[in-house]
């Protein structure tokens, strides 16, 4: 099942969103699937596609500052433990570094562990972050430079 990276485009999100439980699980994050971050960002939302559709993919951008932001990540239920969520990172650090970013960020929920327990393998800083997200909304937030 060889994956080919390249950048998203909103019918890649539209075929994700039909297919959302493969990808995520008995979790419903469709509204965290912003298509205008694809439409804005579109050479920092990656998708990686087979034949057999769209096996995972990243929605990303990078702010003014030289953060490299990942919104979201996902590998199709019949592709995880591949290596294909680590080469989404490091095509989406590629990206990211030709357009000024120094450091990658993500964020998760606390009772996100195999979340933390992805970003660690992939050399992140974790930390917890009180009230990140407003009041009583605290987050796990990963960060590392861009290597």
């Amino acid at each position: 099942m060889a994956a080919r990276i390249a950048p998203a485009h909103v019918t890649d999100i539209q075929q994700v969103l039909a297919d959302h439980s493969r990808y995520w699980g008995e979790r419903d994050l469709r509204d965290l699937h912003l298509l205008a971050l694809v439409q804005e960002f579109g050479e920092t939302c990656l998708v990686a596609r087979s034949d057999d559709g769209v096996l995972g993919y990243l929605i990303g951008f990078v702010t003014p500052g030289g953060t490299g932001y990942v919104h979201l990540i996902a590998t199709r239920d019949d592709a995880r433990g591949s290596g294909l969520g680590r080469d989404l990172y490091g095509a989406f650090a590629e990206a990211a570094r030709r357009q000024g970013a120094v450091r990658l960020k993500a964020v998760t929920s606390l009772g996100n562990k195999g979340s933390t327990a992805f970003h660690r393998s992939l050399g992140f800083d974790v930390r917890v972050v009180e009230d990140y997200n407003g009041p009583g909304e605290d987050r796990v937030v990963f960060s590392r430079a861009i290597g």
